[in-house]
């Protein structure tokens, strides 16, 4: 990771927060809007795109080309954008979509800024409640309804007390499945359907596991920087970097990840 000054920092984390506030204009507009409907990405299964991803994705571009045009990007809707300072946005313009053609208010909008490392910091908001998490460059915090907090991830606690997240029951193939229904008899509480609000609750304190799979670097790079930051651990299920997606464990500290981690295996 090369070292960055202060004054460039400042600089990623404010174009950060432009991005988050420009999404949020965008995916607000249409949010449980009447007459809202997708077209879907795959043939064999729903995988929605509304007007609000890509109004979303392309305000975010906007802010890019004018404030940072020298760094590449990687959007959901959009592909990828090359650059020549290193560094590369990752955009997920709706973390959620099926949950924002639903109305419900976990779908979330996720940036970060990476280099060859890996995120660098990263920032899962969610717009309807007004709840923004960032991680990196030394800041962990939340800022929303209930005020400005420092995110700091729970305490190691047995498995069998845990609290475990994940977007769909199914989670990918059937093998990966399998593995899944390893872990759920082992842990306290299990619960599906909150997309990336789920990794902002692990920063928090709140649960402690989220295992999902089929993830793109889009789904994932925002919440690594978020749960590293206050204090947690994101790998894929071998314990390797998945900061390209796959298979992914976060957890909220090394003892939970260990004890999953070896279930998954």
């Amino acid at each position: 990771m090369t070292a960055r000054k202060a004054d460039e920092i400042d600089d990623l984390v404010a174009t950060a927060h432009a991005l988050a506030d420009a999404a949020r204009l965008a995916t607000l507009a249409h949010f449980r809007g009447a007459g809202l409907t997708a077209d879907t990405k795959e043939q064999d299964r729903f995988d929605p795109v509304t007007v609000a991803d890509r109004e979303s994705e392309t305000a975010m571009r906007g802010v890019l080309a004018q404030r940072r045009p020298q760094d590449g990007i990687l959007g959901e809707e959009y592909g990828r954008t090359s650059g020549s300072s290193g560094l590369t946005w990752v955009l997920d313009p709706i973390d959620g979509t099926r949950g924002y053609l639903s109305g419900t208010p976990t779908w979330g909008v996720l940036i970060s800024v990476a280099d060859q490392t890996g995120p660098l910091y990263g920032i899962i908001d969610q717009p309807y409640i007004g709840e923004r998490f960032e991680g990196g460059f030394g800041r962990a915090e939340v800022n929303g309804p209930m005020g400005r907090h420092p995110l700091r991830s729970r305490a190691p606690r047995p498995l069998s007390q845990a609290i475990l997240f994940s977007t769909f029951p199914e989670v990918g193939t059937p093998e990966d499945a399998a593995a899944f229904r390893r872990v759920v008899p082992q842990v306290r509480l299990t619960r599906y359907g909150t997309d990336c609000y789920a990794y902002a609750l692990i920063a928090a304190g709140q649960i402690d596991l989220v295992i999902e799979a089929g993830l793109q670097a889009y789904d994932v790079q925002a919440p690594i920087a978020v749960i590293e930051a206050a204090g947690g651990i994101v790998t894929d299920w071998e314990g390797r970097p998945c900061h390209q997606g796959g298979r992914v464990l976060a957890a909220a500290n090394q003892d939970v990840h260990a004890q999953a981690l070896a279930l998954l295996k």
